[in-house]
């Protein structure tokens, strides 16, 4: 059986949060998860990023170094990785007939993320990384990931509305979930969070008195070059701040956020006695590559701009960069989940004169690109050109046929995996 085979079968026990599940599964398996440090990473947006920025720069440092993400883009073994390099297919196969042999045929089934994360403490335990770089999957205080006691870092990076169908439907009851990582006298790193958010948030660490340090964003000092400033309090103590200089190889102002919050992290950790030297951090923060957000691409021969973009936040974040190219108008090909904030999106990416073409995302639960149309009209009646089509790669070559202007692929992280697959 393959791994998608093997995976299948618990894909019907969809979405279904709560620790029970997987705590009696990892005490199956012996309890892996006690045997690996980890940094625990959380939030709406730029928890990928960070996650990709830390296990570089432990990897550059010469650590064993673990990495578990989600969702994948192409294939499962992308989701756990060592040292920067993704498990192998056959590993993952072993680990898995090794997790389902360890479910109870009596007890609940475990869902398919369970079964995954799973697989990927045992993965690091049998491994014996040093340290493991772990993204919650959803929301935090209910994720299958949220179950160690003693984090090495929590990091949050940013909360905004999104999966509020699970999570709750106000920013504050999003943050109480993500807030869920934070553990007592555990060490966290906070991002820049709305009011609300940052309400629940702090109340959350002064009850479990973790300390933090909430870095500003790193400044931008030359094209691809940022700065970042150490944080001048050490939780409590006025130390002199230090500034690094780095390269920034990710895309968006939204990464002087996201590095500064990585560096921060990293920071926490040299005071624990981590051996992160400045050399390490500058190479590995130039060897970071996190693709599908705000990447370039070549397709036949013609460059193309790809980014999940799949929420309202991260709708903006796209736009943001799109506005500092020289560029007069955006040629979108867009395809959405149907449970996700469609009008919102539109309003953040569109603008009169852009033009839009709307394809299905192909295996998902998709919005219907000819609801889509409607809605893109009603938004931004001045678009030149809004169609739909039936398939990603007919989109593109009208997308491209029509313009020698900017064409971006954006608003689902599965139909980017769909492109990726796809080839030329």
């Amino acid at each position: 059986m393959d791994i998608d085979s093997l995976l299948q079968s618990f894909q019907r026990f969809g979405v279904h949060l709560g620790l029970d599940r997987i705590v009696k599964l990892l005490a199956n398996l012996g309890n892996p998860h006690h045997q690996v440090p980890i940094i625990h990473v959380a939030g709406t947006n730029g928890k990928g990023s960070v996650c990709a920025y830390l296990s570089s720069v432990l990897t550059e440092a010469g650590y064993r170094t673990g990495r578990y993400i989600s969702p994948h883009l192409v294939d499962w073994t992308e989701r756990i990785c060592l040292n920067e390099q993704p498990i192998s297919s056959e590993t993952l196969k072993q680990l898995l007939q090794q997790v389902q042999a360890a479910i109870c045929p009596d007890e609940e089934s475990p869902t398919q993320f369970e079964v995954i994360t799973a697989a990927a403490w045992l993965y690091f335990a049998q491994q014996q990384v040093d340290v493991a770089v772990i993204e919650v999957g959803l929301g935090g205080r209910l994720d299958a990931t949220n179950v160690c006691f003693k984090p090495l870092v929590s990091v949050i990076t940013s909360i905004s509305r999104e999966h509020w169908q699970q999570l709750g439907p106000t920013v504050a009851d999003i943050a109480r979930e993500k807030a869920g990582i934070l553990k007592a006298g555990c060490p966290a790193v906070i991002g820049p969070l709305p009011p609300d958010a940052l309400q629940v948030v702090r109340s959350r660490v002064q009850e479990l008195q973790c300390p933090i340090i909430t870095p500003q964003p790193a400044r931008q000092i030359a094209s691809g070059w940022a700065e970042y400033q150490t944080s001048k309090r050490d939780w409590g103590l006025v130390e002199d701040t230090k500034t690094i200089k780095y390269p920034l190889p990710l895309h968006g102002q939204i990464q002087l956020t996201n590095s500064a919050l990585a560096l921060a992290a990293l920071e926490i950790l040299q005071k624990q006695g981590w051996k992160i030297s400045e050399e390490a951090i500058i190479n590995g923060m130039a060897k970071t590559k996190w693709p599908g957000r705000m990447q370039w691409i070549t397709w036949r021969n013609q460059n193309l701009l790809i980014d999940g973009a799949h929420n309202p936040a991260a709708a903006q974040v796209l736009r943001d960069y799109v506005d500092t190219l020289d560029t007069q108008t955006v040629t979108w090909v867009i395809g959405m989940l149907s449970n996700k904030e469609h009008a919102d999106i539109f309003k953040a990416l569109l603008r009169p004169n852009d033009r839009l073409y709307l394809v299905p995302v192909p295996d998902h639960s998709s919005a219907e690109p000819i609801e889509l149309a409607k809605l893109a009209s009603e938004i931004c009646p001045g678009l030149s050109l809004c169609q739909t089509n039936s398939n990603l790669s007919l989109a593109l070559e009208s997308a491209f046929a029509s313009t020698d202007s900017l064409v971006v692929l954006c608003g689902s992280l599965y139909l980017i995996g769909h492109f990726l697959r796809m080839g030329e």
